[in-house]
Parts: structure tokens; C-alpha cells; sequence
């Protein structure tokens, strides 16, 4: 088969499309034939040897934590059962992702509907069920007016979804005119390009009388600290990212004088356990409440997709395609 092999951290050229033998599975484990593999930020972070949560991988290695695809082999212990079914599973900390075929734990697999296509259900494993943690903390609510900076991200598109779902007041900011009418096109009320240097003024004038209450911010950065000026006296900051390199600046004076509340939804913010987060946010795609929208790269161009990501060229979340 075919893989992505990294041999040296570093720039996104050190990922190489190679041949490589099949793997087997052990006990308890299942064979995917990868339909698609989700990209995830953090993938771009190990590869250049970064700070990540959890410790780097040994390497050589073959990066990606997220497929979706056919079982076609089943290792002693697993129920053959699932042989032949499709399925997308998070990885864990492992990595075999990048690849045409995938070593994956059997208890961990979830069967895909036939009428969701493995790119969405990829998009849900990893990137939705942090969206249904985030949303969880967040609840938005019918009289809410709520910003989401990063809008047209993997994360962005469904919290502008679920926002609106629920009735809320939807503002998406998002870098750029073409995410910006991405953002619209997803639901929001109205989006705005948050490179603009004016952004948070023209926030305010499209608001007029109406004040933000909750801000869900995977930006951090100057960008974020925008974001929570924004926010009207006793209003809800959600943490979940910070793709600018920085978390949002927040002080106690900040809480204290407004009376807003902040607070992480990420790492011990997530309380669900993880296969709770992952069946619920595959049923909300199912059912058509959550559509992720989906940036596709040949598995060949893995290098690609990094430096995409990386840029911030993409739109919603990026998988790889062999």
C-alpha cells in the first residue's frame, strides 16, 4: 500500500508519499481501507517536532489520527462481525492514518450510515465531537447574540450551524472575502473579515441595539481580545483553540468589572467521555443537524494540505482522499 512516512521533524516537505507493506492487525484490532483522513492543526504541530499535549511520536511514523473507510481484516479478539462494514474511528494518540490502509482498535470503531460519505464522517470523529463538547459548555440559546471568530474553520462552521439551530443571533468573522461568504452561506446573520483592522466596529454597526452575550473563540490573539471587548456586561467567553499562537488575554479585572464569565472547553473542560462526544456528534450529521464542510487533498499531497492548513487557506476541515 501506499503512506505518508515522516523520517525527521520539520517543514511540511519531510512528509513523503511511499510504498509501504500492508499492516496486520493484532489482537483486538480491524484493518480500515482508508476512505478518508481527517487533518487536524495539531498534526501540522508534531510534525515540526512542536510543543504538543501529549508526547511526540517516535519516528519514523506515518502522521493522522482519523479515518474512515471498509474493515478488511479483522486480528484475534476483534468480532469478525465487522468485516466488510464501514466504519470511522479516532486513532487515539497513535498514529497510521495517512494511509490507504489503517491499524485501528476494534472497541473503538463506529459503523457509518450508508447515506453519510466518509469525508463527513471523518469530519465528525475528531473535529465534531470537540464541537459538541464546546457547544455543551457554551448552549447557546434562542436569545443569544453570539460571535464565532474563525467561522469558516472545521470547528466554526458547525458552532455558526448549531447557533442558529438554536435560534441565536449568529456573527461569524473569518479571514478573507471567500470564508466570509462561506460564513454566510452556513447560516450566520452576518460575517465580517476579521483581517479588516475595522472589524470590531463594524460588528457593533450591524449589531445596532443588540450586544454580543456569548463569544466562542478559537482564535485567541488580538483577534479574540477584539472579540471580547465585544462582549456586553455579563456575557459567556468559550475558549477553544487559538490558531493565532495565543490564547486570548484575559485578566480577573476583566471578569470582575463586567461580570462576564470565561472559560475553557478544551483538555479537562471536555467532562463527556470522548465516545459519547463522538456518537453524539456522528447522529447529529446523520440526522442532518451538523453538516462539516470539507476541504479534500489527495493523499499524495499530504505536504500540501499542511502548508494549506497552516496558512489558513483552507475551509472547514481538511481530509485526505487516497
Amino acid at each position: 500500500m501506499r503512506a505518508i512516512r515522516q523520517y525527521e521533524f520539520g517543514p511540511a516537505e519531510n512528509l513523503r508519499f511511499e510504498q509501504v507493506p500492508d499492516p496486520t492487525p493484532g489482537q483486538g484490532q480491524v484493518v480500515v481501507q482508508v476512505e478518508a483522513a481527517g487533518v487536524h492543526l495539531i498534526d501540522t504541530t508534531v510534525r515540526r517536532g512542536g510543543a504538543t499535549p501529549f508526547p511526540l511520536p517516535a519516528l519514523p511514523m506515518t502522521p493522522g489520527r482519523e479515518v474512515a473507510g471498509r474493515v478488511v481484516a479483522t486480528g484475534p479478539g476483534a468480532d469478525p462481525g465487522w468485516l466488510g462494514r464501514r466504519v470511522v474511528v479516532h486513532l487515539g494518540l497513535t498514529s497510521g492514518g495517512y494511509a490507504e490502509r489503517a491499524v485501528a482498535a476494534a472497541a473503538s470503531l463506529h459503523p457509518i450510515p450508508d447515506h453519510l460519505s466518509a469525508r463527513t464522517a471523518v469530519a465528525m470523529i475528531g473535529t465534531g465531537r470537540t464541537a459538541v463538547s464546546v457547544l455543551d459548555r457554551a448552549a447557546p440559546t434562542s436569545a443569544d447574540t453570539v460571535l464565532v471568530t474563525a467561522a469558516a474553520g472545521g470547528l466554526g462552521t458547525l458552532f455558526v450551524q448549531a447557533a442558529q439551530r438554536a435560534g441565536a443571533h449568529v456573527v461569524g468573522v473569518a479571514g478573507g472575502p471567500a470564508k466570509v461568504d462561506q460564513v454566510l452561506r452556513n447560516g450566520a446573520d452576518t460575517a465580517l473579515d476579521y483581517t479588516d483592522p475595522g472589524w470590531p466596529e463594524k460588528v457593533r454597526a450591524e449589531l445596532g441595539e443588540r450586544r454580543v452575550t456569548l463569544v466562542i473563540d478559537g482564535v485567541g490573539g488580538q483577534a479574540g481580545r477584539a472579540a471580547l471587548e465585544l462582549l456586553a456586561p455579563g456575557g459567556r467567553f468559550v475558549i477553544c483553540g487559538w490558531s493565532a499562537g495565543a490564547a486570548t488575554e484575559i485578566t480577573t479585572a476583566d471578569l470582575y468589572t463586567r461580570g462576564i464569565t470565561a472559560s475553557s472547553a478544551l483538555g479537562p473542560g471536555m467532562v463527556r467521555p470522548l465516545r459519547d462526544l463522538e456518537e453524539q456528534a456522528l447522529r447529529e450529521a446523520a440526522e442532518g443537524w451538523l453538516t462539516p464542510a470539507v476541504t479534500g487533498f489527495p493523499l499524495a499531497e499530504a505536504a500540501a494540505a499542511h502548508r494549506a492548513l497552516e496558512s489558513r487557506a483552507t475551509v472547514g476541515k481538511v481530509v485526505l482522499l487516497p
